[in-house]
């Protein structure tokens, strides 16, 4: 039993906080229990019943939040949200202080902050509950698993599954290249203007990983690069949630980068992925993103069984 009369002694931290921190067993067990339940959300027994879930979002969003928030209540648990005025975070309690309240009271957190994810792990540390990144600046991993999922879920099998990412080197592409690193035979080419490039440390440990299954990671300045056999071609929004970028004349150093009909036609095969928002005209135009190879609507709606499944692993490693 908690003592909460005691100083606040940190522990270790629990939760999801990147992929490359859970084992590949874990990253395909979540995949598949994903897909289960988006083939029937009422597969399981309300594993968060009477439990509350914090759902700390400081940050814009729609899918995801809404993703959390309703997997919480139909795995019978209690969401509390908050916005990114709603704690004194805002006014200058310490993520400590913050963390040991509220781990006196919530039995799980979901968060996306503009915090690195270090302060995530101190809230999961003195709270002494579990911790979801649902999205920072490092990586989106609950992105990543749903991305899986989609993928999954459209092949039936990953492995050796083909993948070309296009575009900003950002959350999104780190979380998917930590995916794929699990996966035999995968093999990912992250095409990135040059000056937005995956984090040089981010690549690395992915490929690393990825050659412990025989799966390729790699970089590239051009799209055109990518093998024509390519299975899924993968964009994000060019601005992401509300950063800025240096170069006044960024969107020329993007526009190669444009996902079209003619970038299409180098990958019959190919289906085509994006996280959304979406920008019709900037990152990818409408006829791609609406047309008939386009799985970004079923990814969207993955959100949901992948947020309940990531809610039940968590909950269930409750210390």
């Amino acid at each position: 039993m908690k003592d909460y009369h005691a100083p606040p002694q940190p522990r270790t931290e629990q939760g999801l906080f990147s992929l490359s921190g859970l084992t590949d067993a874990e990253v395909g067990s979540l995949t598949a229990r994903s897909v289960e339940l988006f083939h029937d959300p009422r597969a399981h027994e309300r594993p968060l019943h009477g439990s509350a879930v914090g759902v700390l979002f400081t940050k814009t969003s729609t899918r995801t939040r809404t993703a959390f928030t309703v997997g919480a209540i139909r795995l019978g648990g209690i969401p509390i949200a908050y916005g990114p005025h709603d704690l004194q975070l805002n006014t200058g309690e310490s993520v400590h202080d913050t963390g040991r309240v509220l781990g006196s009271m919530l039995d799980l957190l979901v968060a996306r902050t503009a915090a690195p994810v270090e302060e995530m792990k101190d809230l999961s540390r003195y709270g002494g509950i579990p911790v979801v990144n649902a999205m920072s600046a490092q990586e989106h991993p609950t992105q990543g698993l749903c991305d899986l999922a989609t993928l999954l879920l459209a092949h039936g099998d990953l492995t050796g599954v083909k993948v070309l990412y296009v575009g900003e080197g950002n959350n999104t592409a780190v979380a998917l290249a930590h995916a794929l690193a699990t996966v035999p035979g995968a093999h990912l080419v992250c095409a990135t203007p040059r000056g937005y490039e995956v984090r040089e440390s981010e690549l690395k440990a992915a490929a690393a990983r990825a050659a412990t299954v025989g799966a390729v990671i790699e970089q590239v300045d051009d799209p055109a690069l990518a093998p024509p056999d390519t299975d899924i071609v993968y964009t994000t929004r060019w601005q992401t949630t509300g950063t800025s970028k240096p170069d006044p004349n960024w969107r020329e150093t993007f526009r190669p980068f444009h996902v079209d009909d003619v970038l299409m036609r180098r990958f019959p095969q190919a289906s085509f992925l994006h996280d959304l928002p979406a920008h019709r005209g900037d990152e990818v135009s409408g006829s791609v993103l609406d047309g008939p190879r386009s799985l970004a609507w079923t990814q969207a709606a993955m959100k949901l069984p992948g947020a309940m499944a990531v809610l039940e692993w968590a909950i269930g490693r409750t210390a």
